[in-house]
């Protein structure tokens, strides 16, 4: 159990952080076990999710409202305080990708879960390492979203930390993931967020629930931890 003033990559409770997540799954997939392990330390945690589409997948097929449900969902189990997506894309026919400034405003802006609305002083992106192309695109404008401003011009968080997608360890890019949030107590809550997910998860491959704990549990081994989730640290600023 967290001690009620113990600090988590320097938040403390009453501290606010803010998620951007391509899609619904990708906020558990990446940082699920630290969102867990922040709002139980009384760190509100909004997320903010950019798009959910119908379109034919590997394996299954994403239905809008199935996975705004399973995100709902996934997100409660992780303790987050306000989770919310932007874009519901009915037709598949919405490409992001094409959408670069307006998904920066998105980020800035928007009126439930954005750097306005927020104020956060940690914000969580995928990282640069991402090859699909939504989270390439959500990247470079969360990262645009996040530079910094004078001082009451616009929220500037201290800390912006990148986050994995599924299937990031094939990647041509190599980052610097050197900031470890130990999540040994979290893995539960992670798994079970994790399992909502029913459209999305696979039963072998980077998408199942097992690949995804055997990574965590290769981070946490090597700082003598059960499990361990790792960020790219684009700013820290203390």
């Amino acid at each position: 159990m967290l001690e009620s003033n113990q600090s988590i990559l320097g938040l403390r409770p009453g501290d606010r952080a803010l998620v951007i997540a391509p899609h619904p799954d990708d906020e558990t997939i990446g940082p699920g076990g630290t969102i867990a392990r922040l709002a139980a330390g009384h760190i509100e945690v909004h997320v903010l999710c950019v798009t959910v589409r119908c379109a034919p997948m590997w394996g299954s097929r994403s239905d809008p409202a199935t996975r705004t449900e399973e995100f709902e969902k996934a997100c409660a189990a992780l303790g987050v305080t306000t989770a919310t997506i932007a874009w519901v894309d009915e037709t598949g026919e919405l490409d992001i990708c094409n959408r670069r400034r307006a998904l920066v405003d998105l980020i800035e802006r928007h009126e439930v879960a954005s750097l306005a609305a927020v104020r956060p002083q940690a914000l969580f992106i995928p990282s640069a390492s991402g090859f699909h192309q939504d989270h390439q695109a959500v990247h470079a404008a969360a990262f645009a979203a996040a530079r910094a401003q004078p001082v009451g011009l616009k929220p500037t968080p201290n800390l912006v930390l990148g986050y994995r997608g599924a299937e990031e360890r094939w990647s041509p890019r190599n980052e610097p993931w050197w900031l470890h949030v130990d999540t040994s107590d979290f893995w539960d809550a992670k798994e079970e967020a994790l399992r909502v997910y029913d459209t999305q998860m696979r039963a072998s491959g980077p998408r199942s629930i097992r690949q995804v704990q055997l990574l965590d549990a290769a981070a946490g081994s090597s700082l003598a931890l059960a499990y361990a989730e790792s960020f790219v640290p684009y700013r820290i600023a203390c």
